[in-house]
């Protein structure tokens, strides 16, 4: 299996802090630096967005928190290219550590899905607030 995020996969978050898009937005949780992340504003739930160029199959999601600020209820769901405002399909609840080390949550595979949202629930942050160092998401393009 292969990574899913290429430079054609548009990445929307709900939010990024102070609007600091430069400092704290989308682009840092793939641009493989360890230095650079996404990090949201307070308030739950925060969620990422991820729009493939062609439909895929979802094997796993990898994730990298700054421990403190790690979503800790976390929701996968994925929609299909004839629907991809529908949410309908749900990989499952995942539950990452509270840890700065990298995370792998596999799925069963899915059928085509055009869009995955990753619904962060619940932070261990006191204000809601998720920061994420490095996004993945492993399967193979259909």
């Amino acid at each position: 299996m292969t990574s899913l995020i290429s430079s054609d996969t548009r990445i929307k978050v709900s939010s990024v802090l102070n609007r600091d898009n430069a400092s704290f937005g989308k682009q840092n949780m793939i641009d493989g630096s360890e230095e650079t992340c996404w990090n949201s504003e307070q308030g739950l739930p925060q969620h990422i967005l991820l729009d493939f160029a062609s439909p895929v199959s979802i094997e796993s999601i990898a994730l990298t928190f700054q421990g403190g600020f790690v979503g800790k209820t976390c929701m996968a769901l994925g929609s299909v290219e004839c629907s991809p405002n529908d949410y309908s399909i749900n990989l499952g609840n995942f539950y990452p550590e509270d840890i700065n080390s990298a995370q792998t949550f596999n799925f069963n595979a899915t059928e085509p899905l055009k869009r995955l949202k990753i619904i962060f629930e619940e932070s261990t942050d006191f204000y809601g607030r998720i920061t994420v160092y490095k996004l993945d998401v492993i399967g193979k393009t259909i």
